[in-house]
């Protein structure tokens, strides 16, 4: 395992200092995770662009998702053999090249392989980020900063979505990624500069041996319990989403691209709590604070569904949301604890989990609609966490 707590702490000799540090983190979080979200105004654009299909138009969305999830198991042991921080920058500016590629694209399948790629690069930053914060802040900061991490990791969903909209809007979708990518670059220059490496104490364990470890936490049964959790979350995150863009543009909504762009940035008042879920779980513990956020989440996408009143509708995905900001702060704290020594692995397979659900919602939610009604397809969704709900009731949390 790499120790990266007590050299870093050296570096820093203010409480300022791990404002700055978190602060950085969380941008370059947001600047990451937020090409997940990209694609996804981009619908319509692109099937206009390519003369394509919708379902073949979502798998922009989906191999970006499905190359990050994968490229977890891969990187995560790297991290642990060559260190967190080189591959963390090394990742930004791999990003800040590739991305603009994609606005050069000359036909959509080579768009969907370039957003693979993408994907991979991506892979590199999170979920190290989340280990690099377990590592190397103290105990009475790391829940704070992982929290503040993990709600930048949420508010990208967003973001990534309100930029696209409107960078699309102006200029077309190909600027979406030459923007993009320049941001990576200046999050790449911020990382090197405000960033500690530490003087870091590698494992001499080899690659094989380090891979090794990934399978056995799945002999564990709570954490399997928890990565199941962790598939719905996003899947029915970028699900609503993905139905959004069809049930609001047409029917009794009929709304126009700036609007359903406010419907996404109002979204982002349910990011508020998520900074606060490390209190609520010391407050009334893990397992309840987490089947509080399922609850909250299912009843607030399932009435979505229901809902014939745009601000019903908003103020209900407001409620999805605020469920959604406390369930990862919360399980990704949860199955920490759980794996003890095996933190850095277990952290990496929920990434992992996390994002193959995120991989998986534009097509779920694409033949939810083609089965049925957008009504049935939320609700399809707000069941999906239901069952979430049933699966925590097995699991036996530690105490805080």
């Amino acid at each position: 395992m790499i120790l990266l707590a007590e050299p870093v702490q050296k570096q820093i000799d203010s409480p300022a200092r791990y404002s700055m540090i978190t602060a950085v983190l969380v941008l370059c979080s947001l600047v990451v995770v937020s090409g997940i979200y990209v694609t996804l105004p981009l619908g319509s654009l692109l099937a206009d662009a390519f003369q394509a299909s919708p379902a073949r138009v979502a798998w922009a969305s989906s191999a970006f998702t499905f190359a990050y999830a994968l490229g977890f198991l891969l990187f995560a042991p790297l991290s642990e053999r060559f260190g967190r921080w080189p591959l963390m920058l090394s990742g930004l500016l791999a990003l800040g090249l590739i991305t603009p590629m994609l606005g050069l694209a000359p036909g959509l399948s080579a768009l969907i392989a370039l957003r693979a790629v993408q994907g991979l690069a991506a892979a590199t930053f999170a979920p190290t980020v989340m280990i690099y914060v377990a590592e190397s802040f103290p105990q009475e900061r790391r829940v704070a900063a992982m929290g503040f991490v993990s709600t930048g990791f949420l508010v990208s969903a967003i973001a990534g979505q309100l930029f696209s909209s409107a960078v699309s809007e102006k200029w077309g979708w190909s600027y979406v990624f030459y923007i993009h990518g320049g941001l990576c670059l200046v999050a790449t220059v911020l990382f090197s500069i405000f960033i500690p490496r530490g003087e870091e104490i590698r494992t001499k364990a080899g690659l094989a041996a380090l891979y090794k470890q990934l399978p056995a936490l799945f002999l564990q049964k709570r954490l399997v319990l928890c990565y199941l959790i962790c598939l719905t979350i996003l899947l029915t995150f970028v699900g609503m989403y993905t139905i959004f863009q069809d049930y609001l543009t047409k029917l009794s909504f009929a709304l126009t691209a700036a609007q359903l762009m406010q419907v996404r940035a109002a979204g982002l008042a349910g990011m508020i709590l998520a900074p606060f879920a490390g209190r609520l779980a010391a407050k009334f513990g893990f397992k309840r604070t987490l089947q509080a956020g399922l609850l909250l989440a299912a009843a607030g996408l399932g009435a979505v569904g229901l809902s014939s009143s745009l601000p019903v509708l908003v103020v209900m995905s407001i409620v999805y949301i605020s469920g959604i900001s406390v369930m990862i702060p919360v399980l990704i704290s949860l199955i920490g604890l759980l794996a003890g020594e095996r933190r850095g692995p277990a952290i990496t397979v929920y990434s992992l989990m996390l994002f193959i659900g995120a991989s998986a919602g534009p097509q779920v939610a694409l033949n939810l609609l083609k089965a049925g009604s957008s009504l049935s397809a939320f609700e399809a969704l707000a069941a999906l966490l239901l069952v979430a709900f049933g699966l925590s009731c097995f699991i036996k949390a530690p105490e805080i």
